[in-house]
């Protein structure tokens, strides 16, 4: 998989996305350090256990690089970003059930409000699946050779 750029200075506004959300009873909200292991295990339950180490990064700062999306104390959704590398978003994911609802677009748009917060002007999307949903939610462009990217010398050790 390829990965995608993003130009941070033109994003869509995540208010009226988590606005939206909200009259559903879903909030998105940066995790603290106390949920850092209720949401790392719920990361390694939904996506996997390379995720899960991704997600546990997220927490080696004051300020976690993590959203979530929640409902009455469940967790929806959640999305990362400076994981793996400076600059990149990923890795996401939202239950199925919740698919198609604005969660998945509203955790990327907070967390690349989060890269745009730090510095950045531009993000790089790692290893994107659906590519038609980062282009319509973000104008995130292909790059060219970028496959297999900050990936490739991943050592895949089994569990």
């Amino acid at each position: 998989m390829a990965d995608m750029l993003v130009k941070l200075y033109e994003l869509p506004d995540s208010g009226e996305l988590c606005k939206a959300l909200e009259s559903k009873g879903i909030r998105i909200v940066r995790a603290l350090a106390p949920d850092r292991l209720a949401i790392v295990d719920w990361v390694k339950k939904h996506s996997g256990p390379f995720a899960a180490g991704e997600a546990e990064a997220c927490f080696s700062s004051r300020r976690p690089t993590i959203y979530v999306a929640v409902k009455d104390s469940a967790i929806l959704g959640y999305a990362c970003y400076e994981a793996t590398a400076p600059d990149f978003f990923g890795p996401t994911r939202v239950l199925d059930e919740y698919q198609g609802q604005g969660i998945g677009k509203a955790l990327l748009i907070k967390s690349l409000e989060g890269l745009r917060e730090l510095g950045y002007a531009y993000a790089v999307i790692g290893s994107v699946g659906p590519v038609e949903f980062y282009a319509k939610c973000c104008n995130a462009i292909i790059i060219p050779d970028s496959k297999p990217g900050i990936y490739k010398d991943f050592l895949k050790i089994r569990f």
